[in-house]
């Protein structure tokens, strides 16, 4: 477990720290996204979208790929009327060129801008696309970047903590206590499940924090478990990952320290059914976590598949509902692409489910809770088919 957990700090931790550093219209068939973003009326006309994506970035040449793939259909989808003329610029993953092909894509008459993907860059296009009044869409999920004209697309922590807290509130746990990594993918989830917490009406139990490497988790995991004793925890709230490394070596070693999964409930803000190969863990069995609705999520992904061969690219999903938003807005009749206009109460509908974007340049989405039972994945509570005032 020590071996397999240092094989994967090198690449998987620095994409992991990258992801982080990086109004339903109508209801919609589940099954299938070709009404996915409806029209509207008054709507129609031609948009000009520009994308920028890194594509001359060796490491992330794939990933732009998918996601263009994954805007295209976006496009395919859209209301009747609705026109795109859909511009790509390569960003290379570099914040300078990233803010001079924005600079191009104004001048040529861009719209909205959909990306980049990495943090630094969507400042970048922010501070240029800004004066412009041009709106920009980033795939980034780390909220200190929006806000202003820049939206994050990105599922965020705070998104899963909220479905995760409540849910776990909702079964009657009351005594949580909060364990995360102490690096900044660890330090984002632990604020994010306290802030969840607070929003709640409550405050965790405990937060018990591990160093970043095999050793620290072993020294911690004794603290961990007196920890939980002593404070009565009825749920564990992870931060760890499974491309991190963290998750699975928790899993094994939490209850071998004797935080027993049959009386104290394992929970996470991280994809767990991400790996099927460490189901049969122990902290894993019977763990919740949450994901995007499965039914709208296996439909995008076999459209995907029916056109471009292969399985997204996680990040394609989040590219699909800009040009969703995007089209959505379009349709609407509602004007321009100016950021109140998408900050609409009511969301859209995306790839993996309803989400709407926030005023501050945040997003909620609607998500399912889920756990392993043998080596199946169980929806417990459905992600939520429409927003309901400031909830769900």
């Amino acid at each position: 477990m020590i071996a397999s957990f240092f094989s994967s700090l090198g690449r998987k931790t620095r994409l992991a720290a990258l992801a982080l550093a990086a109004t339903a219209l109508t209801a919609c068939d589940p099954s299938a996204l070709t009404n996915l973003v409806p029209g509207g009326a008054g709507g129609g006309g031609k948009v000009q979208v520009a994308l920028l994506l890194p594509k001359g970035n060796p490491q992330t040449a794939g990933l732009s790929a998918s996601a263009e793939n994954a805007v295209r259909l976006a496009i395919q989808g859209l209301g009747e009327g609705v026109e795109v003329d859909l511009r790509v610029y390569d960003t290379k993953g570099d914040a300078g060129t990233a803010a001079s092909v924005a600079g191009s894509a104004i001048a040529e008459g861009a719209q909205v801008i959909l990306g980049p993907l990495f943090a630094e860059n969507a400042v970048a296009v922010g501070n240029v696309a800004g004066p412009a009044g041009v709106s920009v869409l980033a795939l980034s999920n780390n909220t200190a970047v929006a806000g202003g004209n820049v939206f994050v697309l990105g599922n965020t922590f705070r998104n899963s903590a909220d479905r995760l807290v409540n849910y776990a509130f909702s079964q009657g746990k009351r005594r949580a206590l909060v364990v995360h990594a102490k690096n900044i993918a660890g330090n984002a989830g632990r604020d994010a499940l306290v802030g969840a917490m607070a929003g709640a009406g409550a405050a965790p139990a405990g937060v018990q924090g591990y160093e970043f490497t095999p050793e620290g988790i072993q020294a911690a995991s004794n603290k961990i478990a007196a920890q939980a004793k002593a404070v009565g925890a009825d749920v564990i709230l992870l931060t760890a990952d499974y491309g991190s490394g963290d998750l699975q070596f928790l899993a094994q070693i939490l209850p071998e320290a004797g935080v027993n999964p049959a009386t104290t409930q394992y929970a996470g803000i991280t994809r767990w059914d991400a790996e099927p190969a460490n189901f049969t863990l122990p902290g894993i069995q019977g763990g919740w976590f949450v994901k995007p609705d499965p039914q709208r999520m296996a439909a995008f992904e076999s459209r995907y598949a029916a056109q471009f061969g292969g399985t997204p690219h996680p990040l394609a999903a989040v590219a699909f509902d800009g040009m969703a938003a995007v089209g959505a807005l379009a349709s609407s009749g509602r004007g321009t692409f100016a950021p109140a206009n998408f900050a609409v109460a009511s969301g859209f509908e995306g790839a993996g489910g309803i989400f709407r974007l926030l005023p501050s340049g945040g997003n909620q989405r609607g998500m399912a809770v889920a756990t392993i039972r043998g080596r199946e994945v169980v929806i417990l509570s459905p992600a939520p088919d429409r927003f309901r005032g400031t909830g769900f």
